[in-house]
C-alpha cells in the first residue's frame, strides 16, 4: 500500500467519527424502515428517537475508549459531508487478528451509488493493512440475498450456514457466516 494512499477517502465518501449534534436525528429516521433495520440486526427490530439513538452512541464511543475491542467509523458524502451510513469492525480478537464486520447505507436512496463499495474498499484496507487482521466475519440472513453478493463481491466466502435460525414474516431463513481472510483479500487487490 502506498504511504499517500488515504485511509480514510474514496472517490465520493469518507469514513469519520460520529457527529453527536447531528447523527443521531438522521440515524433515528433509518430506524423507522423495518428493511433497513432487519439488515442490521437479528434481534427485534423497533424504531428510535434520536434521544435513544444519541446515547447509543455515547456507550459505543465509552466502550471503544475503554475496551478498545471495536472502531465504528460513519460514511458521509465527500462533497456536504452527509451521513450515508456506517461500518464497524467489532467482537475484536486482538490475539488471534479476528473481528466481525458490518457496513450499511441508511437512506434507500442513496443505495446502489457505489458508495457501500467504496465504503467497503477502505474499510478492508484499514483491517488488514492498518490493524493487521488476519481474518474478518460477516453476519447475513438469506433474507438479504442483496446483501450476501455485496459481501461475496469483495471475497467473502461462506463458512457456515445455520439452517433456518432467522425469523422474518412467519418464515425462517438461514443466517450465513461470511469469512474472507487477509492472504485472499490481498491476492484480489
Amino acid at each position: 500500500m502506498n504511504i499517500n494512499t488515504s485511509l480514510y477517502e474514496a472517490a465520493n465518501i469518507c469514513l469519520r467519527p460520529i457527529d453527536f449534534d447531528k447523527d443521531p436525528e438522521i440515524e433515528s429516521r433509518w430506524t423507522h424502515d423495518p428493511a433497513y433495520l432487519r439488515a442490521i440486526r437479528q434481534d427485534i427490530c423497533m424504531p428510535l428517537s434520536s434521544a435513544v439513538v444519541k446515547k447509543n452512541y455515547e456507550k459505543l464511543e465509552k466502550e471503544m475508549d475503554e475496551k478498545r475491542n471495536q472502531f465504528y467509523f460513519t460514511i458521509r458524502d465527500r462533497q456536504d459531508q452527509r451521513l450515508l451510513g456506517f461500518t464497524r469492525l467489532f467482537g475484536i480478537e486482538w490475539a488471534h487478528g479476528s473481528a466481525s464486520i458490518q457496513l450499511a447505507i441508511g437512506n434507500p436512496q442513496d443505495r446502489g451509488h457505489g458508495y457501500g463499495s467504496q465504503a467497503m474498499r477502505l474499510i478492508l484496507r484499514y483491517a488488514f493493512h492498518e490493524t493487521n487482521f488476519f481474518r474478518l466475519t460477516a453476519v447475513v440472513g438469506t433474507d438479504n440475498p442483496d446483501a450476501v453478493r455485496f459481501f461475496q463481491k469483495f471475497g467473502f466466502v461462506e463458512e457456515v450456514r445455520r439452517r433456518q435460525a432467522l425469523q422474518r414474516d412467519g418464515r425462517f431463513y438461514d443466517l450465513l457466516f461470511l469469512g474472507l481472510l487477509s492472504t485472499d483479500w490481498n491476492q484480489s487487490i
